[in-house]
Protein backbone atom coordinates (compact mmCIF):
# COMPACT_ATOMS: atom_id res chain seq x y z
CA UNK A 1 0.00 0.00 0.00
CA UNK A 2 2.18 2.81 -1.26
CA UNK A 3 -0.07 5.88 -1.37
CA UNK A 4 -2.93 4.61 0.72
CA UNK A 5 -2.53 4.09 4.43
CA UNK A 6 -5.14 2.15 6.29
CA UNK A 7 -5.81 2.51 9.95
CA UNK A 8 -7.90 0.27 12.08
CA UNK A 9 -9.77 1.75 14.98
CA UNK A 10 -10.37 -0.22 18.11
CA UNK A 11 -12.11 -3.48 17.28
CA UNK A 12 -15.75 -3.23 18.13
CA UNK A 13 -18.92 -5.12 17.53
CA UNK A 14 -17.88 -5.96 13.97
CA UNK A 15 -19.81 -3.28 12.09
CA UNK A 16 -18.41 -1.24 9.17
CA UNK A 17 -17.54 1.75 11.39
CA UNK A 18 -14.44 -0.09 12.63
CA UNK A 19 -12.43 0.50 9.45
CA UNK A 20 -11.13 3.94 8.48
CA UNK A 21 -9.30 4.81 5.25
CA UNK A 22 -6.64 7.53 5.45
CA UNK A 23 -5.20 9.01 2.26
CA UNK A 24 -1.61 10.13 2.00
CA UNK A 25 -1.43 13.96 2.05
CA UNK A 26 0.30 13.97 -1.36
CA UNK A 27 -2.60 11.98 -2.81
CA UNK A 28 -5.10 14.39 -1.23
CA UNK A 29 -3.24 17.36 -2.75
CA UNK A 30 -3.19 15.69 -6.17
CA UNK A 31 -6.91 14.95 -6.02
CA UNK A 32 -7.60 18.51 -4.86
CA UNK A 33 -5.61 20.02 -7.75
CA UNK A 34 -7.36 17.75 -10.23
CA UNK A 35 -10.82 18.61 -8.90
CA UNK A 36 -10.02 22.33 -8.95
CA UNK A 37 -8.83 22.09 -12.56
CA UNK A 38 -12.04 20.28 -13.59
CA UNK A 39 -14.17 22.81 -11.69
CA UNK A 40 -12.35 25.74 -13.33
CA UNK A 41 -12.91 24.18 -16.76
CA UNK A 42 -16.64 23.84 -16.09
CA UNK A 43 -16.98 27.36 -14.68
CA UNK A 44 -15.13 28.87 -17.64
CA UNK A 45 -16.96 26.82 -20.28
CA UNK A 46 -19.34 28.79 -22.51
CA UNK A 47 -23.05 28.55 -21.77
CA UNK A 48 -24.78 26.45 -24.45
CA UNK A 49 -27.04 28.40 -26.84
CA UNK A 50 -30.03 26.30 -25.78
CA UNK A 51 -29.68 27.57 -22.19
CA UNK A 52 -29.24 31.16 -23.34
CA UNK A 53 -32.51 30.92 -25.28
CA UNK A 54 -34.31 29.47 -22.26
CA UNK A 55 -32.93 32.18 -19.99
CA UNK A 56 -34.04 34.89 -22.43
CA UNK A 57 -37.54 33.37 -22.54
CA UNK A 58 -37.74 33.27 -18.75
CA UNK A 59 -36.55 36.86 -18.48
CA UNK A 60 -39.20 37.99 -21.00
CA UNK A 61 -41.90 36.19 -19.03
CA UNK A 62 -40.74 37.80 -15.79
CA UNK A 63 -40.71 41.25 -17.39
CA UNK A 64 -44.24 40.77 -18.76
CA UNK A 65 -45.44 39.56 -15.36
CA UNK A 66 -43.86 42.57 -13.66
CA UNK A 67 -45.46 44.88 -16.23
CA UNK A 68 -48.90 43.33 -15.71
CA UNK A 69 -48.68 43.57 -11.95
CA UNK A 70 -47.62 47.23 -12.06
CA UNK A 71 -50.55 47.99 -14.45
CA UNK A 72 -52.97 46.25 -12.08
CA UNK A 73 -51.91 48.53 -9.21
CA UNK A 74 -52.95 51.73 -11.06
Amino acid sequence: MSNLDTAMSEPGAGDNDDFEMVLDPKVQESIGRSLKAHYDDIVNAPVPDKFLVLLAQLEAIEQRAAGVSSDDRK
